[in-house]
């Protein structure tokens, strides 16, 4: 059934479920119910929930969903529904959407072993956008916080993408964390159930050392600290979801927005502190926290992200003390990393930059078969044969030695894959990488400026405010000189070795809105040129058709760009037109991505995906890892991170009426006029 004739359908069902005030039901976690009073009854699980799933559960995938098809000449698939209550009457639950939150209701409490639910009507037939913002801050952050401790270790342990030569699950502690190598030195004695080894990594992590795990690779360990009875506790932070289940770099930072709104102070501060940590005993925020990342970190938003967590905090001495040691972190980050001799090129601006050797063995075994298999032509081999010589040594292909420097660089970006890096990426200064530095630099000034008095003194050394204002308007006329295109209107990504601009049209073009460093001249050129060519039905897509280029068989789709859209493209692009006066255009283009998302989450069983084909509003998207947060089975538990984190945010630019017409799954263009 397609999503118009549903509206028709449930117009009216929704209209009666609007007036809410907060309770708790017997699944476990707080809802909010029809101050209207639908009925409750009670009825019995198991039963109930058999029957639900053998009637309704048609492709047998454990979800209701709208590709469960009706069997010809059965009620089967028919989407309506009979329960029984335990006093013997009988309620109707009918279209999908409804039909997924009983399954969810049902099975939470199967789950939790009760025999008999009280099924309230106002949460089966709540609206679909109250329904997830509630589902997000009570259900999905929930079950997206790890703890690297023994209670936590066994979750993160059960990773699909890690896999041992030895059979063993290793754990590594960066090199004089005494307190981190006793802890799991211990459990790994206690627990041989675990297969746990501890390795304290050495002082210096080399390249040579890092490829050396790849048959060894593990998880690194975070911050630990004693509590006030002696216990050692393991600082929590949360994961994107599904196949990444470890603490990423840039996830953590829109995260981190949505566990704010969502009054999660103290886990958002935790993930910072994890973030300290690892800048501390790394130099670096890691691209995640497993060995095969000790050589590269992801786009730089760690003093964006403190300060949101710093203007949620109470202003006293200890929080003015943990903001200096966000200084002390920062800059050790930009100084030693960032501005490094790695990164920083004969421009004066910085590029994304992996000095590991090789393929990156994070990736799906498939990622590089057609690169393989076009090398194996050449050199007249089979392409496992091929490969084999290739990775052991034994062949030395230079070209193919460069692909892998930038594919890993362009990992280092975030943006794996896009052809907007692909093959050029360690020859590129971007215009993401260099807006997200100017914030740096100018939020590190703005932090000695207003909370220290214009200098601080850090590890002995005198940081001055305006050094690090002078330090950001270079960037800015750096950033205008090589990457600004008058004549486009736009920002592109400039090559250092051919002296030009790409002229691929991505939606990074926005980041210098986001960062304030445009100019309102600029921003005015922006919004009439690379919206147009941006801005899709579902909301900002990740470059255009033209950019990307023809997708076949030896050039594969890649999932940065043209149709897809993610959550980051998204918030950057709304906060960076509301710093511009752009309120009306940011609240149409949150509109359509949290359409998008309300509309796959009505179709299927409460999907948050980590992405989405915003040119056809659709979250059935399977480029690269597939779509992370869509295979499940009978109810959506924890949705995807910066997903979660870009509804509860995006709901915040909806006055009542938008989100109303959310809820009634009205789509934005009956909503808004040009």
């Amino acid at each position: 059934m397609n999503s118009s004739n549903i509206i028709l359908r449930i117009a009216g069902a929704i209209s009666v479920v609007a007036a809410t005030t907060m309770i708790f039901i017997s699944t476990g976690y707080c809802q909010e119910r029809n101050s209207r009073g639908l009925n409750e009854i009670e009825v019995l699980v198991k039963p109930t929930l058999d029957s639900l799933i053998a009637k309704e559960d048609t492709d047998h995938d454990k979800r209701i969903t709208i590709d469960d098809p009706h069997i010809p000449d059965t009620d089967r698939g028919n989407r309506r529904f009979w329960i029984t209550a335990l006093d013997g009457r009988e309620y109707e639950v009918d279209e999908t959407y409804y039909l997924a939150n009983l399954l969810e209701d049902l099975k939470l409490a199967e789950d939790e072993g009760k025999e008999t639910i009280v099924l309230d009507g106002a949460d089966i037939f709540q609206p679909p956008a109250q329904r997830i913002a509630e589902s997000i801050r009570n259900l999905y952050w929930v079950g997206l916080t790890r703890r690297i401790d023994e209670a936590g270790i066994e979750k993160i342990f059960k990773d699909e993408k890690v896999k041992t030569v030895d059979g063993f699950n290793y754990v590594y502690v960066p090199h004089g964390d005494t307190l981190g190598n006793d802890y799991f030195s211990g459990v790994a004695r206690s627990r041989p159930d675990l297969k746990m080894k501890v390795v304290m990594l050495p002082a210096k992590v080399t390249p040579k050392y890092v490829e050396s795990l790849n048959d060894r690779p593990g998880i690194l360990s975070l911050k630990m600290y004693r509590e006030p009875d002696g216990r050692i506790a393991a600082a929590p932070f949360v994961v994107p979801g599904g196949r990444f289940n470890e603490m990423y770099g840039w996830d953590s930072y829109f995260i981190t927005l949505g566990l704010l709104q969502d009054g999660k102070i103290a886990l958002a501060k935790s993930m910072v502190d994890n973030f300290i940590y690892e800048l501390n005993r790394f130099g670096k925020i890691l691209n995640a926290n497993r060995t095969y990342y000790l050589t590269r970190s992801q786009p730089p938003f760690f003093t964006s992200m403190a300060l949101a967590v710093y203007h949620e905090l109470p202003k006293n001495e200890e929080t003015k003390a943990w903001l200096k040691t966000v200084l002390e972190a920062a800059i050790i980050q930009y100084t030693d990393y960032w501005t490094g001799p790695n990164h920083l090129t004969k421009t004066g601006l910085d590029r994304y930059y992996d000095n590991g050797i090789g393929p990156s063995p994070e990736v799906e075994p498939h990622r590089y078969h057609y690169l393989y298999t076009e090398y194996a032509k050449k050199y007249n081999m089979s392409e496992e044969r091929f490969k084999n010589e290739y990775l052991s040594g034994k062949l030395k292909v230079h070209s193919l030695d460069t692909f892998f420097k930038n594919d890993r660089a362009m990992r280092e970006s975030g943006n794996d894959a896009s052809y907007r890096l692909q093959y050029d990426c360690i020859d590129l200064v971007t215009v993401d990488l260099n807006s997200l530095l100017y914030k740096e630099e100018t939020n590190i000034a703005d932090i000695i400026e207003d909370d220290f008095g214009g200098e601080v003194r850090l590890g002995g050394k005198i940081e001055r405010s305006s050094t690090w204002y002078d330090k950001a308007e270079r960037r800015k006329k750096l950033i205008t000189k090589y990457l600004w295109n008058e004549k486009a209107g736009m920002y592109f990504d400039y090559n250092f070795v051919t002296g030009k601009q790409t002229g691929y049209v991505a939606a990074t073009t926005f980041y210098p809105l986001w960062a304030k460093l445009a100019t309102r001249k600029q921003a005015e050129e922006l919004v009439k040129h690379a919206l147009p060519l941006l801005d899709m039905p579902g909301g900002i897509v990740g470059s255009t058709e033209e950019s990307r280029g023809p997708i076949s068989e030896d050039r594969p789709q890649t999932q940065w760009d043209y149709p897809f859209g993610w959550s980051p493209q998204q918030m950057l692009t709304w906060i960076g037109l509301k710093n511009y006066g752009y309120t009306k255009l940011a609240r149409e283009l949150v509109y359509k991505w949290l359409y998008t998302i309300t509309v796959n989450a009505y179709n299927y069983n409460g999907t948050i995906a980590e992405k989405y084909d915003v040119v056809s509003r659709s979250s059935q998207v399977f480029a690269e890892y597939g779509n992370v947060g869509t295979k499940y089975s009978y109810i959506t538990r924890q949705g995807f991170g910066w997903t979660n984190a870009s509804y509860v945010v995006g709901l915040t630019f909806l006055a009542k009426k938008l989100i109303a017409d959310l809820d009634r799954l009205i789509p934005p263009e009956w909503v808004f006029r040009e």
